[in-house]
C-alpha cells in the first residue's frame, strides 16, 4: 500500500536497527508481552502493514514518546502509530473508547459550525476577562470534565478559575472565547483526521478574530496541538502558544509575584508526556514548586524518564493501564511526599480515577493537585498593581520594589 510506504518514509521507520530499546522502556510492553514497538515497526517493514491495521494492538500504544527518546536511529514511533491509526480508521477500524464514548461524542458534536455552547458559567464575578486583550486563555474541555469526573474530585473548573485569577494578578485580563471548541488532540491521535481538521479550522478562525498575540493553556495537550499540530495540518495561528507553567515560571523569575512563607510540604512532581518529552518543558514547573516553598522530592523516574499516567486519548483503558497508574502512584508514595503535583488535567483525572478504589486510596493516601491551583492558593497581592497594562508591565515597578525594601 502506497500510503504505508509514505508513513515509513515520513517517520524514518526504515532506519530501525531492531535493537529493542523502544520495547525495553515501553510501559505497555512491560506488562503485555504481545505488544512491542520494535515488532510493530518490523511487521510494517516486512510487508504486514495492512494486516496490522486490523490488529487491536495498534490501539495499545500510549504515544508517550518514551521509546523515541531512546531510539538511536531517530525513528518517530508515535507519529508512525498516529498515521497508521488514521489509515485503520479509514478502513473502519478504531480503538475501544472508554467512558461510553462520551468524550469523543462531545468532541465530534463541536465540529458543527452552528453549535452554540453554554460554557462560561464558571466565570465568577471576581474573574476579570476582556474582549480586546493581547492574551487568550484557551480553556479546553475543563468545564466538561467536571461533569463527567465530579465523583473523583477532578479539578476541571477549579483549574480554569485559578488560571484566570493568576493571570489577573499579573495584570492580564484574558479573552475567554464563549464558543471555543475542543482542540482536537484526542481525535488526531486516534486517527480521526477529518473531525480534527474541522475543530482546528473553527478554533483557528475564532482565535485569529480575537486579534490577540498569545494563547495561554492549562492543558499540555492543548498547548502541543495549537503550537505544533495546527500549523502542520491546517494553518499557522500566527500567535505565541505557551503552557501556563512556562508563563508563571518566567514571571516568578522576574519577581512579578510575592509568595508568602508558609509551612513547607514534601511534594513530588509528575511530568506530563506532552509537556515534557513532547515540548521540553521540565524545569518551569519545578521552579514554581520551589517558589511556593514546597520541598520537592523527585520520583525514581522523572524528567525525560518519567512514567506516563497510563492512558491516551480516552482509548483502550483497561487493567494494564490501571497497573501503570498504580505503579506511578506507588513511586510517588515511595518519595515520602504528601502531595503529588501535576501540570496536566488529564494526568490528574487518571491518577484520581486509579485511586477511586477504597483499598488503594487507603494504601497510598497522597493528595493530587494541579500546579496552577496551588499557585492561586498561595498568592497574596502581587508586587504589580495599579500602574500595569494588560501585559502586567509596571511603569514604576522598580521604584515600588525599592520602597518596599
Amino acid at each position: 500500500m502506497e500510503a504505508i510506504k509514505q508513513i515509513i518514509k515520513n517517520t524514518k521507520a526504515y532506519y530501525c536497527l531492531e535493537c529493542g530499546k523502544c520495547t525495553a522502556v515501553c510501559p505497555i510492553s512491560r506488562r503485555e508481552p504481545a505488544y512491542s514497538p520494535r515488532l510493530t515497526v518490523e511487521r510494517v517493514l516486512w510487508g504486514e502493514g495492512e494486516e496490522l491495521l486490523t490488529d487491536a494492538l495498534l490501539w495499545s500504544c500510549l504515544t508517550c514518546q518514551h521509546c523515541s527518546t531512546r531510539c538511536p536511529s531517530d525513528v518517530h514511533y508515535v507519529e508512525f502509530i498516529r498515521d497508521l491509526r488514521a489509515l485503520a480508521r479509514g478502513a473502519g477500524q478504531e480503538g475501544l473508547c472508554t467512558h461510553g464514548e462520551a468524550i469523543q461524542t462531545w468532541m465530534r458534536m463541536m465540529t458543527s459550525p452552528e453549535l452554540k455552547q453554554n460554557r462560561l458559567e464558571w466565570l465568577d464575578e471576581d474573574l476579570k476577562v476582556s474582549t480586546d486583550s493581547d492574551t487568550v486563555y484557551f480553556v479546553g474541555c475543563l468545564p466538561y470534565y467536571d461533569v463527567l469526573f465530579n465523583k473523583i474530585g477532578a479539578q476541571g473548573v477549579e483549574i480554569a478559575q485559578s488560571a484566570v485569577r493568576v493571570l489577573n494578578r499579573l495584570g492580564i485580563e484574558p479573552i475567554v472565547m464563549e464558543n471555543e471548541r475542543c482542540c482536537g488532540h484526542d481525535l488526531l491521535w486516534e486517527g480521526d483526521l477529518a473531525n480534527f481538521r474541522k475543530l482546528a479550522e473553527l478554533n483557528i478562525a475564532m482565535l485569529r478574530a480575537t486579534g490577540a498575540k498569545r494563547i495561554v493553556t492549562t492543558c499540555p495537550e492543548c498547548a502541543r496541538t495549537l503550537k505544533i499540530d495546527y500549523p502542520a495540518y491546517v494553518g499557522d495561528l500566527g500567535m505565541e502558544v505557551v503552557h501556563i507553567a512556562e508563563l508563571l515560571a518566567q514571571k516568578v523569575g522576574e519577581g512579578e509575584f510575592r509568595i508568602p512563607n508558609h509551612e513547607s510540604r514534601i511534594t513530588t512532581y509528575h511530568d506530563p508526556c506532552r509537556l515534557g518529552r513532547f515540548m521540553g518543558v521540565y524545569e518551569e514547573p519545578r521552579q514554581i514548586i520551589s517558589a511556593l516553598g514546597l520541598e520537592l522530592v523527585e520520583m525514581e523516574h522523572s524528567g525525560k524518564n518519567a512514567l506516563c499516567c497510563g492512558t491516551s486519548c480516552w482509548t483502550n483503558c483497561g487493567a494494564i493501564n490501571k497497573q501503570i497508574q498504580v505503579d506511578r502512584l506507588r513511586e510517588a508514595q515511595a518519595t515520602g511526599a504528601e502531595l503529588l503535583v501535576t501540570a496536566c488535567p488529564k494526568c490528574q483525572i487518571h491518577f484520581k480515577c486509579a485511586l477511586d478504589d477504597v483499598g488503594l486510596d487507603e494504601e497510598i493516601g497522597i493528595e493530587i493537585r494541579d500546579l496552577v491551583t496551588l499557585m492561586d492558593e498561595a498568592l497574596v497581592q502581587p508586587l504589580i498593581t495599579d500602574h500595569c497594562n494588560l501585559e502586567g508591565k509596571c511603569r514604576n515597578r522598580k521604584s515600588k520594589i525599592e520602597n518596599r525594601n
